[in-house]
């Protein structure tokens, strides 16, 4: 039986800044349908950023997505009996992905503040390489470098 295709989603841009990936970072922050309380989240984490680092917040959230984006990772992998966990490298979607649920799953781990603060305060960290988020990519990467012996493996 065949797999079913998955086909590439259509994003329409945000409408202050006119960007794919807002747009799409807010609909992963979403929970249960509400957008509106997304957006408000995300502008006031922009808010803070533009007020703490005298940097444009776009710049900021898009330097801090490419910092939390690992480049490789591991995957299970079955052969003869024993399952290996290969290194391979992360596809430009899964990058995105991947950057933006560390850095919404750590803001969403922190207490005491508002989300906006949070998310804010874990975007800028990011930025300047530092925070949970970059935590996770060192880890996955050095999980990869530690099973680089069965690369071999890889498809």
């Amino acid at each position: 039986m065949r797999k079913k295709r998955n086909y590439q989603r259509k994003f329409v841009p945000d409408f202050k800044h006119n960007n794919i990936a807002v747009t799409r970072f807010m609909n992963y922050l979403m929970e249960g349908g509400k957008k509106s309380a997304a957006e408000k989240i995300v502008y006031g984490a922009f808010k803070i950023m533009g007020e703490k680092i005298k940097v444009e917040p776009l710049v900021i959230f898009e330097k801090a997505l490419e910092n939390a984006a690992p480049t490789i990772e591991v995957r299970s992998r079955r052969v003869g009996g024993a399952n290996y966990q290969i290194p391979q490298e992360v596809r430009p979607a899964r990058k995105f992905m991947l950057a933006t649920r560390w850095i919404i799953g750590a803001s969403r781990s922190k207490k005491g503040k508002s989300m906006a603060e949070k998310l804010a305060e874990e975007l800028m960290a990011a930025y300047n390489n530092e925070g949970a988020a970059i935590k996770k990519k060192q880890d996955v990467h050095r999980m990869a470098e530690a099973n680089r012996a069965f690369a071999h493996f890889a498809r």
